[in-house]
């Protein structure tokens, strides 16, 4: 009988992560569920529950090293292996460099990239002991586009970009540890909300106005990247929106 893959989901509280967590338990994945709002996370759990999937809640501020290594301790204590790690949290609080949104630039530098590399460090030893694993880090097409008021957050998912081309290029042929980078384009989540600054409201209100992704749409290409073989990496997937130029 083959043993029960394990997959960890940052982020799991709503949009792609929540998406992700469900199709995940319907492909046969143990869960480990990761965010900051724990009520969510424990609805997640019972519709998982009910459906039969093996779920565990973990209230995880992936900008905490110590939260994010608690939150890999706990998969293993309850699971005993960690087969994918989906770093899914993040921020996106635009705004124009003129504006000054320096506080929220720092937030997004420790959400996006401290928090993904947090995630790397935690499951790594794990996956390195275990001789595979796959690490699926959830960027962005603003990781291939810059545009106005998109800077620092396109600078940090350019970042996730490149950390998960590295990771792949470490890894994958010497210790069997997979790595994808999953680039959305719009997606009709509360990514949105976190955005303060007046300036860019008008832009957000014009992407509203395209027929959106949906998270079950960045779902399915995130089981479809974890379910490919062993010997077969997809490195990177680029998903639009039909209407997004």
């Amino acid at each position: 009988m083959t043993e029960q893959k394990v997959a960890i989901i940052t982020g799991a509280s709503s949009g792609i992560g929540d998406a992700t967590a469900r199709a995940l338990a319907d492909a046969g994945y143990a869960v480990a569920l990761a965010a900051r709002r724990e009520d969510r996370l424990k609805k997640l759990q019972s519709d998982l529950d009910g459906g039969g999937a093996r779920a565990i809640v973990h209230p995880t501020d992936v900008t905490k090293r110590s939260d994010v290594e608690a939150l890999a301790k706990a998969t293993l204590d309850a699971f005993g292996r960690i087969d994918v790690l989906v770093n899914n949290a993040g921020l996106m609080p635009l705004s124009f460099m003129k504006n000054l949104h320096v506080d929220e630039w720092d937030r997004m530098i420790d959400v996006n990239v401290k928090g993904v590399l947090y995630g790397v460090a935690a499951v790594l030893p794990t996956m390195l002991e275990q001789k595979r694993g796959h690490i699926i880090n959830v960027s962005s097409v603003a990781g291939r586009r810059v545009f106005p008021s998109g800077a620092v957050y396109c600078g940090t998912k350019f970042a996730v970009t490149a950390i998960s081309e590295g990771l792949r290029a470490e890894l994958a042929p010497s210790a069997g540890i997979r790595c994808t980078v999953i680039e959305p384009g719009a997606v009709a989540t509360e990514l949105t909300n976190t955005i303060t600054d007046e300036d860019v409201k008008p832009f957000t209100a014009r992407i509203k106005d395209m027929k959106m992704l949906e998270s079950e749409d960045i779902a399915r290409a995130i089981v479809w990247a974890a379910e490919q073989p062993d010997h077969v990496n997809v490195s990177e997937v680029l998903v639009l929106p039909t209407q997004q130029s």
